[in-house]
C-alpha cells in the first residue's frame, strides 16, 4: 500500500484555512436553464474547447460541445453531491466490476437530466439534428454482455435512488472487440472507441497510485510494536491513473461517479538506451505497463494471456481500495468502524483479490491482528455469484499468482488454513469436506478456488434469481451452506433501469404509456405500469400499441438493410435472439428449428404454403476469439440465412438475419421490435439473463425455457403471456447420463435437420459437422435432442397465437403491465437493506 499516509492526509486536510473553504462551499457556476442559454454554452465549447468556429462545426464537433455542455452541468452537481456525502459521513457502497457497458452517454445524460427536450430545440435552432448527433457516439464497449449491462444499470439505480455508491472498474483503451462478418464468419477487429476521446470522463492525472507486481517477501520487525511483519517489495511497479465518469440520477440533483483506472508507466522510456540507439527497448516498460488495460479481457489459453488478465484483475483491485482506503482515513474513524463506512460488492469472482489485498494492507501494513482484520474484511464484502456452471467459476493456476503477488499468495494460504481448521472443528470426521472446500484444489497444477475465497471472505453471498439462488444452495456452493447456514445465502433477482430500457430505447411507446397514465412516474415506480391493466379492452388504445411495434420493426427493418442489406417486412412476426454466443444459450437449436421450418416450407405444395406464417429470424451478438463452437454457430447462421434468403420459392415467409457487432445501441432498437424473444438456455445454467426482462418490458413475448429470471417473469405476467418448453433443470443431470449410456434417440425432426446439413445444401458439411456431432457422438451436454420436439411445437403455439392480433396485442399490453418488479432500482433497495445497510442521502444536494 503507498501513497499518501494516513498522517499526511490530515495534514492537507487541515493546511486549508476555513476562509476558503466557506468560498467553495458558497461558489457556484450558472448553469443552463433555458434554449438560449444552452446555446451559448454549445457556442463557447466549438470555439473554445474545440477551437473550431460554427461555420465548420459538423456532427462530431456537434456532439463534443453538446455533451461538454452537458457535462459542465453534471460536474457541479457532482462535486456538490460528494462534499455531501462528505458531510454526512454516509456509508458508502463500492461497486467492483470489471466490466461497465455503458453504452452511449449523451442521451442517457439529457434523459436523466430532464432536458431532451430543450436539448432538441436548441439543436434544431443551430441547425442540427439531434438524432445524427446522438448516433456519431460510439458505444463505450467495456463489458463482454450481461455482467457489464447490469453493473451499469446498477450505477444508474444508485443514482437515482439517492444512495452514495460508486462503481470502480478499468478504462480499456480497446473495448470489447468489433465483429465484422466476412463470408459467414466472424472476423475480430480492434474497437478503438477513445479514437475521438471521450467527453464524457474527466482525466484525474493528478491520482496516481503505484501498484507492485512480482518481487519478494521478507520477515521484519515493526519499529513501532517490535514485533514480525512481513514485508513485500515488489520488482515491478506501473500507475493507476483515475479517470472520472459521471452517473446522473434520474429527475434528481444526485451525481454518482464510476471511477476507471488506466495503467501507465513510472517512468515514459529509457533514456540511457534511447540514447545509445536501443529505441524498441527504451519504451518496452512503457508498453508493458500500457497493456493492462489495453484491450478487455485477452484470450487466456495460455500462459502469458492468464497473467495479463491476472495483473488486470489486481491492478484494478489494488488501486480501488486505496482510494477507498484513503476516502475512510480521512474521517478520522478507527478502523473497527471500516465496514460502518464502506460496503464493497464483488460482482463476480474477477475482483475476489480485493479480499486479500484488504487483509495485507491491515495486517502488513497497519499493523492489526489477524483476527481483527479478517472480522473486519469479512464484514465489509458481499459477492454475488453469476453462473451455476462449475466450469465456468474462475481458478488461477497457484504457481502463476505466487509468481505475481508472492504476499497475496502468503495470505490465500492463511485464510484457506484458517478456514479449514474451524471446518474441522465443525465436522471433525469428515476429511472429504475439507477437501471439497479448500481454496486450494489439490489438482495438477493445483488451483486457486477464486469463487470459495470469495464465499470465505464475504457476510453475504447472493444469486440473480430464485432459480438460479436456489440451485448455488443446493449444488455448487451446498458445502458451504452446511458450513455457515443458509442466513449466508441470499437471492436479489436482477433488474434493468426502464429510464434506459424503456424511455430513451423506446420513447413512442413510453409516451403512450405516459399519456395513457397522466403521467411518467412509472419510470421511478414501476409498479404503476400496472394500470395498464385497466384498458385491456380499450381498442383505440391497443390500435395505438400496434401502431408503436409496427413503427419500431419499421425502425429494425432499416437497420437490417443497413447493416445486413436483407429487406424484411416489418408486418411479419420477428422472432429475435441477441446474446452472447455460447453452446449453453443455444442459439445452434434456434437455428436447427429456421432449417426445420425451411425444409417443412419447402415440402408444402405452394397452393398451400400460405398457412405457413411469415416470419423473419434474427439472432445477433458475439462469440469469444478463441470459442470455436460459438463460431461455427455464426458461420452456421449466416450459412443458412444465404440459402433461405436467395431462395425464391420462399420469398417472404422466412427470412434469416444475423445482425453484426451487436451491442447497447443495437439492442435498443432491436428490443422495442421483437414479437418474440428466444431465451433458451439449457435449465439450470442461465444464472438470470436480464435481456428477457428489457424484451418483455418493450411488448415483446418469450419464447423460453424454465430457466433463470424466466420462472419469476412467468409468475409476473402469467403462464398465458409466455411461451415456455423443455425438460426442468431438476432432469438435467439424469437426462446427460441417460445420454452417456447411449440411452436417448435423436428425434427425426433433429434427423431430418441433420440429413440436411450432410447433403450440403448450406455449404460444406465438415465446417458444421462437429456441432452435429456435440449432440450426436458426444452425449448432447445441453440436451438440443431433448428440448428440440418441444421447442419446435412451442413455436407452432406462436404463429396461431400471433394470427389472434386482438389477443396477441392484449398479450403484449399484460407483459409490460406486469413488468414492475424486474427494476434495476428494486434491485438496489433490496442490496442496500439486506446486504449493505446503506441508505438513501434523501436531502437533496
Amino acid at each position: 500500500m503507498t501513497g499518501f499516509t494516513p498522517t499526511e492526509i490530515k495534514n492537507i486536510d487541515a493546511a486549508i484555512p476555513v476562509k476558503c473553504r466557506n468560498s467553495w462551499a458558497n461558489h457556484s457556476i450558472k448553469s443552463f436553464q433555458t434554449a438560449d442559454e444552452l446555446e451559448t454554452r454549445f457556442i463557447n465549447h466549438v470555439e473554445t474547447t474545440l477551437a473550431r468556429s460554427m461555420y465548420n462545426c459538423d456532427d462530431l464537433a456537434a456532439y463534443q460541445a453538446l455533451s461538454n455542455s452537458l457535462r459542465d452541468k453534471l460536474i457541479l452537481q457532482w462535486n456538490k453531491t460528494q462534499q455531501f456525502y462528505t458531510i454526512k459521513e454516509s456509508k458508502r457502497l463500492y461497486y467492483l466490476s470489471l466490466e461497465f457497458l455503458m453504452g452511449r452517454a449523451l442521451d442517457n445524460a439529457m434523459i436523466n437530466l430532464d432536458i431532451k427536450d430543450l436539448c432538441n430545440k436548441s439543436i434544431d435552432e443551430l441547425g442540427f439534428n439531434l438524432e445524427d448527433i446522438i448516433e456519431v457516439e460510439p458505444d463505450a464497449g467495456l463489458g463482454n454482455g450481461g455482467l457489464g449491462r447490469l453493473a451499469a444499470c446498477f450505477v444508474d439505480s444508485l443514482a437515482t435512488g439517492n444512495y452514495p455508491g460508486w462503481g470502480y472498474g478499468l478504462r480499456y483503451n480497446y473495448g470489447i472487440f468489433a465483429q465484422k462478418i466476412i463470408n459467414g464468419y466472424q472476423v475480430e477487429s480492434p474497437d478503438y472507441w477513445l479514437k475521438f476521446g471521450n467527453p464524457w470522463e474527466i482525466p484525474r492525472l493528478e491520482i496516481q497510485i503505484p501498484v507492485d507486481f512480482y518481487g519478494s517477501v521478507n520477515t521484519v520487525i515493526d519499529s513501532k510494536t517490535g514485533k514480525e511483519k512481513k514485508q513485500w517489495s515488489g520488482c515491478e511497479r506501473v500507475l493507476a491513473i483515475a479517470y472520472d465518469f459521471p452517473v446522473p440520477g434520474f429527475r434528481t440533483n444526485n451525481v454518482n461517479n464510476l471511477r476507471l483506472w488506466s495503467s501507465q508507466p513510472t517512468t515514459e522510456f529509457d533514456f540511457q538506451k534511447f540514447n545509445e540507439g536501443d529505441y524498441d527497448d527504451s519504451v518496452s516498460e512503457q508498453q508493458k505497463a500500457e497493456s493492462i488495460t489495453a484491450v478487455l479481457y485477452p484470450n487466456d489459453n495460455f500462459y502469458q494471456g492468464k497473467e495479463l488478465r491476472l495483473k488486470q484483475q489486481y491492478f484494478w483491485v489494488a488501486a480501488s481500495l486505496h482510494d477507498i482506503v484513503r476516502r475512510f482515513l480521512k474521517t478520522s474513524k478507527k478502523w473497527s468502524e471500516f465496514p460502518d463506512q464502506v460496503a464493497i460488492q464483488l460482482n463476480d469472482t474477477h475482483p475476489t483479490l480485493a479480499v486479500v489485498e484488504l487483509q495485507r494492507i491491515l495486517v502488513d501494513i497497519e499493523g492489526l491482528e489477524w483476527n481483527e482484520a479478517w472480522d473486519i474484511v469479512t464484514r465489509t464484502f458481499s459477492y454475488t455469484n453469476h453462473t451455476v456452471m462449475q466450469e465456468a467459476l474462475e481458478k488461477w493456476p497457484v504457481d502463476l499468482l505466487g509468481n505475481l503477488l508472492p504476499r497475496h499468495l502468503e495470505i490465500i494460504y492463511d485464510i484457506n488454513l484458517f478456514f479449514l481448521q474451524n471446518v474441522e472443528k465443525q465436522f471433525p470426521s469428515d476429511r472429504a469436506l475439507l477437501s471439497r472446500v479448500s481454496i486450494v484444489e489439490e489438482s495438477n497444477p493445483k488451483n486457486l478456488r477464486m469463487a470459495y475465497l470469495a464465499i470465505i471472505g464475504s457476510h453475504k453471498v447472493n444469486g440473480v434469481a430464485e432459480l438460479h439462488s436456489e440451485l448455488i444452495r443446493t449444488t455448487i456452493f451446498k458445502d458451504f451452506v452446511k458450513i455457515y447456514g443458509e442466513q449466508k445465502f441470499t437471492n436479489v433477482t436482477n433488474g434493468v433501469t426502464f429510464r434506459r430500457w424503456l424511455k430513451q430505447a423506446n420513447p413512442k411507446l413510453s409516451s403512450l404509456i405516459t399519456k395513457k397514465l397522466g403521467s411518467d412516474d412509472f419510470l421511478t415506480a414501476p409498479v404503476l405500469l400496472k394500470k395498464l391493466e385497466a384498458f385491456i379492452d380499450d381498442k383505440e388504445f391497443l390500435q395505438e400499441w400496434d401502431n408503436v411495434k409496427l413503427e419500431n420493426k419499421k425502425r429494425l427493418a432499416l437497420l437490417i438493410k443497413k447493416l445486413t442489406n436483407v429487406d424484411v417486412n416489418p408486418h411479419n412476426l420477428f422472432d429475435v435472439q441477441v446474446k452472447r454466443i455460447h453452446e449453453y444459450k443455444r442459439q445452434q437449436m434456434n437455428i436447427f428449428g429456421i432449417i426445420w421450418r425451411y425444409l417443412q416450407i419447402k415440402s408444402t405444395p405452394v397452393d398451400k404454403r400460405n398457412k405457413w406464417l411469415p416470419k423473419v429470424c434474427i439472432i445477433g451478438g458475439k462469440a469469444a476469439p478463441g470459442y470455436y463452437a460459438a463460431k461455427k454457430i455464426i458461420k452456421l447462421v449466416n450459412s443458412v440465412g444465404d440459402v433461405i434468403n436467395n431462395d425464391p420459392e420462399i420469398g417472404d415467409l422466412l427470412k434469416v438475419v444475423f445482425i453484426p457487432d451487436y451491442n447497447v445501441s443495437k439492442a435498443e432498437v432491436i428490443c422495442p421490435a421483437s414479437d418474440i424473444s428466444e431465451h433458451i438456455s439449457t435449465a439450470g445454467t442461465e444464472a438470470s439473463g436480464t435481456s428477457n426482462m428489457k424484451f418483455v418490458l418493450n411488448g415483446g413475448l418469450i419464447l423460453g425455457t424454465v430457466d433463470g429470471a424466466n420462472v419469476e417473469i412467468t409468475r409476473e405476467v402469467g403462464e398465458d403471456n409466455i411461451f415456455l418448453f423443455g425438460n426442468l433443470a431438476e432432469d438435467v443431470e439424469d437426462l446427460r447420463y441417460d445420454h452417456q449410456l447411449g440411452r436417448i434417440e435423436i428425434p427425426d425432426a433433429l434427423k431430418l435437420v441433420f440429413t440436411e446439413l450432410e447433403k450440403g445444401t448450406f455449404g460444406n458439411f465438415d465446417e458444421y459437422r462437429s456441432l452435429v456431432d456435440s449432440i450426436r457422438v458426444h452425449g448432447d451436454y445441453y440436451l438440443v435432442a431433448d428440448d428440440f420436439e418441444s421447442f419446435i411445437e412451442a413455436q407452432s403455439t406462436i404463429d396461431k397465437e400471433f394470427l389472434n392480433r386482438d389477443g396477441w396485442i392484449k398479450k403484449s399490453v399484460l407483459c409490460v403491465a406486469n413488468m414492475g418488479f424486474f427494476s434495476s432500482d428494486r434491485c438496489i433497495e433490496e442490496y442496500s437493506e439486506n446486504i449493505w445497510n446503506i441508505e438513501p442521502v434523501s436531502e437533496q444536494v
